[in-house]
Order: structure tokens, then sequence, then C-alpha cells
């Protein structure tokens, strides 16, 4: 070997030797900050479950449990069953203490900050209040269908995006195990085990009919109203909303087996056999439009509910709905964030 080739090959070998340094130093780097700044992550996160993503029971949950649960599905089973217990549940209602998540992997590294900044937030009430935590991976949502929902598998994988899965997706285990649902990009402004007092289930009277809606059972559902305009304006469809009352789905809460979550599954069921859902805007046919109609439609069939009495623009914007369900609201023409329940990142405004 000539001293020119050699000297070639230790300059190569030199500097693969410091880039591997370097990649080493930066994951380094990597741990440590994300160990200082969301160190639940670290504990929680980063802590492999088993198959089809991460989840967190906690310990006081399972002091009678006898098998170990070996995927997310069977996990999330578990704790549905645990979250019977009145203590495991959102005081005055049937919510159980469940947080439901959903991204394409279970490694934070490769989330963007702003994701792994909302889920600490997250996690920082589950560790507080003793809350059960899912965060579902796509293994973990195929094996969620296959298992509670075969029926429904061949309709959940025509869709023709992700976001089409996920909006049915978190109808689904909302309706099967119960619980908190939030999107990645939402973070929560005051913990689940608050979002309901005493206050908020006093019986209230519609303006404009004078009927008055009371019920003393436990609250089974929270919602959110993403649009709150004056019905007889065109704000509404200028801000680009369907409705001028209409609810948002990137943040709900559910009693298992609630029968608004089956209207919107077998509403869902029927349309995509009617229709190519591909030629269908996703607002429409799984988004908050369709979410709406579901809602409005049960609603009106079981109480005879004014849909517009759900407005909020007259009393602060919290409303008690009938038939067990508390629907928060928020004004669009406000910028102020109230100081509670939940703000979408990305959209830097809303609040449920």
């Amino acid at each position: 070997m000539g001293p020119r080739r050699f000297k070639r090959q230790v300059i190569v070998a030199t500097l693969l030797l410091v880039t591997v340094i370097c990649l080493m130093h930066s994951f380094e780097y990597e741990d440590a900050k994300v160990a200082t700044n969301t160190p639940l992550l670290l504990k929680y996160i980063y802590r492999p479950s088993g198959k089809g993503g991460v989840w967190h029971i906690p310990s006081s949950w399972l002091e009678n449990a006898t098998t170990k649960p070996e995927n997310i599905g069977e996990a999330a089973k578990l704790a549905s069953g645990k979250a019977q217990a009145p203590q495991r549940q959102i005081p005055f209602s049937n919510i159980p203490m469940i947080v439901h998540q959903t991204w394409k992997n279970t490694d934070p590294q490769t989330w963007p900050q702003s994701i792994r900044q909302s889920t600490e937030k997250w996690l920082r009430a589950v560790e507080e209040d003793e809350m059960a935590y899912f965060l579902w991976d796509d293994e973990g949502i195929n094996r969620f269908i296959k298992h509670f929902e075969p029926g429904l598998e061949r309709q959940f994988y025509s869709l023709a995006s992700n976001v089409e899965r996920t909006d049915v997706f978190r109808v689904l285990v909302s309706k099967w195990i119960g619980g908190v649902y939030g999107d990645m990009d939402t973070e929560p402004l005051r913990k689940p085990k608050n979002w309901i007092n005493a206050s908020d289930i006093q019986p209230w009277r519609d303006p404009e009919t004078g009927a008055v809606y009371r019920s003393t059972n436990p609250v089974r559902a929270i919602v959110g109203l993403e649009a709150d305009c004056p019905p007889d304006s065109d704000l509404y469809w200028r801000m680009g909303y369907t409705y001028p009352v209409q609810l948002t789905q990137w943040a709900f809460a559910w009693a298992p087996g609630h029968p608004i979550l089956q209207m919107f599954i077998d509403r869902f069921s029927d349309a995509t056999h009617e229709i190519a859902s591909e030629a269908v805007d996703p607002l429409i046919l799984t988004g908050p439009v369709a979410f709406t109609e579901a809602v409005q439609s049960w609603l009106m069939a079981t109480t005879g509910l004014r849909w517009h009495a759900m407005t909020g623009l007259h009393d602060g914007g919290r409303i008690q709905g009938e038939a067990n369900m508390a629907i928060w609201a928020r004004n669009p023409r406000q910028t102020r964030l109230r100081d509670y329940f939940i703000e979408r990142r990305a959209r830097g405004g809303s609040s449920i």
C-alpha cells in the first residue's frame, strides 16, 4: 500500500470516527434535554409497555389484577373495568379517569418540540390525579379495530387519510373504553378531574322556548363548541364553519357506551356505503360536521332540545346540556383563552 493511499484511508477513518463521536454526543445531549424539560415523557413514554403503544395504569388500580396485559388493547380493557369505581371517575360524572392519545410512533425524540411539551402537560395531570394513560400507535389502533370492531375494519381502512381514521378511532375508543381523548397538539389548561363542578350541573332554561332542563344523574359526556355564532348572521360561514353552533372533536370525554357514539358510528357506516369516501370532505364524513350532526340528531330525538339553545354567547361560555351532557362553549370573537379546559396549540385560540 502506497503512502498516499494509506494517508487517505487514515483521513477517512478519522472523519468517520469524529462523525460517530459527534452523533453520540448529540444523542446524549438530546436525552439530557428531554430529561430536563420533559421528565414525565422520560418516565412514562420512553419506558416500553408492550405491543401497540405505551400505557400507564396507576399501581393503586392493579391491586387485584391477576394477569399483566401484553398489548395496549388488553391494558385499556383492564383500565376501563377498574375505572368503574366512582373514585376513578371525573367528579359529578361516569367518565373514567383515563386519557387517550394517538401518534404514529412512541419515540418522543422524533416528535416536534411542541408535541413533547403538550404531552408533558397531559402526563402531569395523569400523575397528579392517578389517571390511566394510553398512547396508541398504528399497530395498537389496528389491534383495537380487529378486536372491538371487526365488522368496521374494511370501512375503517378504506378511508383516504390518517386524519379520517383518527376521527373514527377516537369515537370507537370512547365507546368501548371511555375517558378523555385529546389530540397531541392540545394541552389541558385545567386537569380533567376539575372539569366539572357543582355549579355546572344546575338546571338551566332555554330563554326562547322557556323549557327548563334539569337532571340529577351524573354527566356522561363532555364536548366543546368550536363555533358559537349568532344563527341569524353570516359570521359562521365567513369563519369557515358549516353551522352557527358547531362542535369540536379534537378533544372530548365520554362514559363508555354512550349512545351518541354509536349513532356517529352508524351514520359513518351508512355514509361509506352510499358514497366514495375519496370524494368527500373529511370534515363532513368523519370530522366536526359529522360529529355535530350526530350529537344534534340524538339530542333532538331524545329531548326535543332546540340546538341553538346550546350557544354560550349569553352565559359567559358555559352551558349544561340535556341528557347528562356538559357542553362548554367559547365565543370565537374572543381572543383570550379561558384559564381552564383545553388549548389547541396549532389553532392558538380555541379552548374547550
